[in-house]
């Protein structure tokens, strides 16, 4: 099976074309966050999405979190796919999918234990599908994203094997390492922030090494 590529943190028109000559198929952009990398103001954040070209996915991720809120968030944006980075009530869950069923759901699982694994039937009836990233959403300042660190892979591997819906694999993946990720955890999809940054631009060369690393994991 492929493995899809989110290129996240994208912060200009020039980073998304980068992103979708490298072959990304979808783009990650930031709103208001707490704290981490690439966070846009709405203006910007709608131009980008307004010039990412199908079929590649724009998706927005969102630390609101009530159903309804987040559905302004998305309307406001004008994408299809939404990442929500907080861990929200499962009942705003359901009411973001009844209130938008046309748009595409990703529930942010962040791993610190093996008690990731009991947010799968909490939330899979109301998604299409979880991202694992290495967040610590109760910390003095929230980190939701762009921390640059891995997590425990074993438990993202069990993560994939018993969720009914498909998982991204995130969190401090680079070239050098993503292709052990993908090995172990068996993903639907990577996403990647700092791991193909420099200065916090996206760095061509790493960039093209990362989508390497990911083409020669599928190979094996």
């Amino acid at each position: 099976m492929r493995v899809r590529v989110k290129i996240c943190c994208i912060a200009s028109l020039h980073e998304a074309a980068m992103a979708v000559a490298a072959g990304a198929d979808a783009l990650g952009l930031v709103g208001p966050m707490p704290s981490g990398p690439g966070v846009l103001d709405a203006a910007r954040l709608t131009e980008i999405a307004a010039g990412i070209p199908p079929p590649v996915a724009g998706v927005l991720l969102t630390a609101r979190e009530t159903g309804r809120d987040i559905v302004d968030h998305v309307r406001q944006s004008g994408v299809s796919v939404v990442q929500v980075v907080r861990e929200i009530d499962p009942a705003e869950a359901e009411a973001l999918a009844r209130l938008a069923p046309d748009v595409r759901r990703i529930q942010v699982v962040h791993v610190q234990d093996g008690g990731a694994l009991h947010r799968i039937p909490l939330y899979a009836p109301h998604v299409h599908a979880f991202l694992l990233d290495s967040g610590r959403p109760a910390g003095a300042v929230a980190e939701l994203g762009g921390t640059g660190r891995t997590h425990d892979w074993s438990v993202s591997a069990d993560f994939v094997a018993q969720s009914p819906r498909p998982v991204v694999l995130a969190g401090g993946l680079n070239p050098e390492n993503v292709g052990e990720a993908i090995a172990r955890v068996r993903p639907f999809g990577v996403d990647v922030c700092t791991g193909v940054r420099t200065g916090g631009d996206i760095d061509g060369p790493k960039l093209a090494a990362f989508m390497a690393a990911v083409a020669g994991a599928q190979a094996r």
